[in-house]
């Protein structure tokens, strides 16, 4: 019978962020208990999903449920015939710690994809290998931080634009292997409003994070100053959720309206392999 499930949820911040406690994703897709789960999904900003053993595969369905998948512009992290899937892995070829973080970048505050034109919406995390410390995910909700700032500031930030720029992000975290020229050709910098409003909730957010470069019509070192002043203030104690993960957890978050960013670990020796999903979203607005 395709009747509408009634979701059980338990809140993982007072703020946003909701795990599922009744459903398995590889058995259940059908479009009537999806359209549950993205109700949730646009209410929490967050959900959470333990001990589900999502295949490849089923990864890529459940992604495209919420809409168009990205492929990521570094392709030599693609999982092998699913150029969907972005795999993050600290093992060598003989599946042995190598001691190398795979994406540098991941562990400051940033929203996914928010150097395209067309960002981020959802990002779907699948846990293969946790390590028994660290490799944690943060997340900072910047509807939150936008409600808390002074009037003034909301009125002086309200018009503004920021340029955001994966190549100005990769190369300040991973000098060590910046961007093929074609990769940077593929990637060049975008404009974004700084304030952003949620397509479905209507609610505003703050919009910037690590790839945000500088603002528009700014002197350069005076924007990149109010950047980084401006995502301080956004990443309070009091706005982040911190998930330790499990093996076998899903987490599915909103790009739209939280940053996020990776805690560290020990790369040389013990593994940790995550594999991520992107959905497209819209051009913010």
């Amino acid at each position: 019978i395709n009747f509408l499930m009634v979701i059980k949820i338990e809140k993982l911040h007072k703020k946003f962020g909701a795990e599922i406690l009744n459903y398995k994703l590889s058995k259940d897709l059908n479009y009537k208990s999806f359209k549950e789960i993205l109700k949730t999904f646009n209410e929490y900003g967050i959900l959470l999903f333990r001990n589900q053993n999502l295949s490849i595969k089923n990864q890529v369905t459940f992604g495209r449920k919420f809409g168009k998948v990205l492929i990521h512009a570094v392709n030599q992290n693609h999982a092998k015939g699913h150029p969907e899937i972005y795999v993050l892995s600290n093992l060598d070829n003989t599946g042995k710690p190598s001691g190398k973080h795979p994406d540098q970048g991941s562990l400051y505050w940033h929203t996914d994809g928010s150097w395209r034109k067309i960002t981020g919406q959802a990002t779907i995390m699948v846990a293969d290998i946790i390590p028994s410390k660290g490799g944690e995910t943060h997340f900072c909700c910047m509807e939150n931080a936008y409600d808390s700032l002074s009037d003034s500031m909301k009125l002086k930030i309200d018009n503004l634009f920021a340029i955001h720029n994966l190549d100005f992000s990769r190369n300040r975290r991973h000098g060590h292997d910046p961007l093929s020229k074609k990769q940077k050709n593929n990637a060049p910098p975008v404009i974004h409003p700084v304030v952003r409003t949620h397509p479905n909730t209507s609610r505003k957010s703050l919009f910037l994070g690590d790839h945000a470069e500088y603002i528009e019509d700014m002197d350069y070192s005076k924007g990149r100053n109010f950047i980084e002043r401006l995502n301080k203030l956004a990443t309070k104690t009091k706005f982040i959720y911190k998930h330790k993960y499990k093996e076998g957890d899903v987490l599915v978050w909103d790009n739209r309206r939280l940053l996020h960013k990776g805690t560290k670990y020990d790369t040389a020796n013990v593994k940790r392999v995550m594999r991520r999903t992107t959905i497209i979203g819209e051009a913010p607005k």
